[in-house]
């Protein structure tokens, strides 16, 4: 992958929200590594929230509301779902150790969920970071047709109704590009997430 990657001995909530403040953002090798690195791309996905893209045909399906959306009801089990290996991706980059920090991070406020629910099973969510004026996407998963979309699109009006300035999807995809995203240069990046950070604490 583009970009530096910097081992980390150790690693806390405090030390993980200071490396987000400052454009670092961990990952493991896969789910069974137990070394965690820094990862810093030359190039950094960004979602422009005022240029957020949604196709007619998904803007349909959303207004029939097919899924219970919820916000931060069940971060222990989104994350599990993300770090599950699928058919397209036998192994994920997140490990115990991140699971576990992150867990920190969502008992501090500073991690979050948007959940699809269908009754009682989740069929689909995402999860990320809140840091100052700032969202940091992690990872999302579906086990229904649209539902991390769904999920996507409910993320980004919260965000634009609380104020946010940022959403950083750490790479760009040919998925998240249907939606606009852009991929940005360090430097233009660094200014983005340095506005950010001069933002009191947004409440997701």
């Amino acid at each position: 992958m583009a970009g530096s990657r910097r081992k980390s001995p150790g690693i806390t909530p405090e030390i993980l929200l200071r490396a987000y403040s400052i454009g670092l953002f961990p990952m493991a090798e896969s789910a069974d590594d137990p070394e965690i690195f820094w990862v810093e791309p030359e190039l950094r996905g960004v979602l422009p929230l005022d240029h957020f893209h949604l196709s007619k045909s998904l803007a349909k399906t959303v207004r029939r509301k097919p899924f219970e959306i919820r916000f931060d009801h069940a971060f222990e089990q989104v994350i599990a779902a993300c770090a599950e290996g699928t058919s397209g991706r036998p192994s994920t980059w997140i490990n115990k150790t991140i699971r576990s920090l992150y867990a920190t991070l969502f008992d501090m406020g500073h991690a979050h969920t948007v959940e699809a629910w269908d009754g009682d099973e989740l069929v689909g969510g995402l999860y990320g970071v809140s840091l100052g004026s700032a969202f940091f996407g992690e990872s999302m998963f579906s086990r229904r047709t649209d539902a991390s979309k769904i999920c996507l699109v409910h993320l980004v009006e919260r965000l634009r109704e609380r104020g946010f300035t940022l959403l950083d999807t750490q790479f760009t995809t040919e998925h998240l590009k249907t939606f606009g995203a852009i991929d940005v240069a360090k430097a233009d990046y660094g200014v983005l997430l340095e506005a950010a950070m001069e933002s009191p604490h947004l409440k997701f």
